[in-house]
């Protein structure tokens, strides 16, 4: 049998394929498309308000009644100090000098209306509405988090980007580890945000392979049979896929968005904190070549909320130089099917290697 089972079984999925959880991109309608496929789909929740994921995962439920992962961050939130707002002030009068010389009318936040929460109550809506397995990336959950969350039957899958954050996420007694190789597009899932490990994904897993005992699924450049193989040769247990569904007729990327996608260049693909304060993968535009190693970058998330406004007003006027479209390093078609059907098709593929 070609699909490995110790990820499969543990998650009750069919095929221990995963349908990575990209905030802004995947949808609910993604997550049940993937589930229906026979892999893991996953609700990205990001930052969002307690009330906000009980929403999704009620809506999750609507539309499946096999396994989902719900997704979401676990940042530190720097504190607000004098030097933050006076940095903010700033940024936000640059940004906003920018965007009306390239005709986009927006007014961005000032410092004090922006909400921050930590993931906490996040958690408690999450076993409130039952959702049996939880992923999360940017660090690791808290002592008690983890107690509640597994007192409460709820499997968990940690995000690393290196072999310490392994050992980390091991030791606090994560069930599962996703290695995200730097080839992955969207953000890294680093627990620093300023100092991102450069190790490449093959190198990084079969290390991380060497060292933790727990089952690994791997993150970073998979798009077809071969490149799932290759990950599966060095010891993953399971694979995260999203770059391939980007497209997708799911995906909630607009037309424009996708037809830029599938005009990208390999070297068009940067590294950039300038959207975030974090480091991610993308298309690189006008916004980014501004912005990027500039003083106007404020650390995430207030980075990420300033811009905001920003990315919307560009994304109405299908403006795709002021729009993060993050995108990972392996160029594809970047097929318009929908995610059950990528997914079979990935499925099939792999198979022949019976």
């Amino acid at each position: 049998m070609f699909w490995p089972d110790t990820i499969r079984k543990k998650l009750g999925i069919q095929y221990p394929v995963i349908q990575a959880p990209m905030f802004g991109v995947s949808t609910v309608q993604m997550a049940a498309a993937a589930a229906k496929a026979g892999c893991l789909g996953s609700l990205a929740l990001a930052d969002l308000s307690a009330d906000q994921c009980a929403e999704l995962v009620r809506k999750m439920k609507e539309l499946t009644d096999r396994p989902f992962s719900a997704n979401i961050f676990t940042h530190h939130i720097p504190e607000v100090t004098d030097g933050l707002k006076e940095k903010y002030i700033k940024t936000k009068q640059f940004i906003q000098q920018l965007a009306r010389k390239n005709d986009i009318e927006v007014d961005l936040p000032e410092l004090e209306t922006i909400s921050l929460k930590t993931y906490h109550e996040q958690v408690d809506a999450i076993i409130e509405e039952n959702c049996k397995i939880l992923s999360f990336t940017f660090g690791n959950l808290d002592v008690q988090s983890i107690q509640k969350l597994k007192e409460n039957g709820v499997t968990l899958i940690g995000t690393c980007t290196s072999v310490n954050e392994a050992l980390q996420l091991e030791k606090s007694g994560i069930d599962i580890i996703c290695v995200q190789g730097i080839e992955a597009g969207g953000h890294r899932g680093s627990f620093d945000a300023e100092h991102i490990p450069q190790i490449g994904g093959l190198s990084l897993l079969s290390q991380v392979y060497d060292q933790v005992n727990v089952p690994l699924v791997y993150a970073g450049g998979i798009y077809h049979a071969k490149t799932l193989k290759a990950v599966k040769d060095l010891g993953a247990k399971g694979f995260q896929v999203g770059n391939l569904l980007l497209a997708s007729q799911e995906s909630a990327l607009q037309p424009f968005e996708k037809e830029r996608l599938k005009k990208v260049r390999e070297e068009e693909i940067v590294l950039t904190k300038s959207f975030s304060g974090r480091y991610a993968r993308g298309i690189k535009n006008q916004f980014i070549e501004t912005v990027e190693n500039s003083e106007y970058i404020l650390p995430y998330p207030y980075q990420n909320k300033l811009t905001n406004a920003l990315r919307k007003a560009a994304k109405s006027l299908q403006n795709p130089e002021f729009v993060g479209i993050w995108v990972g390093q392996s160029i594809h078609r970047y097929s318009e099917l929908s995610t059950e059907e990528i997914l079979k098709g990935l499925i099939r593929q792999c198979e022949k290697y019976r």
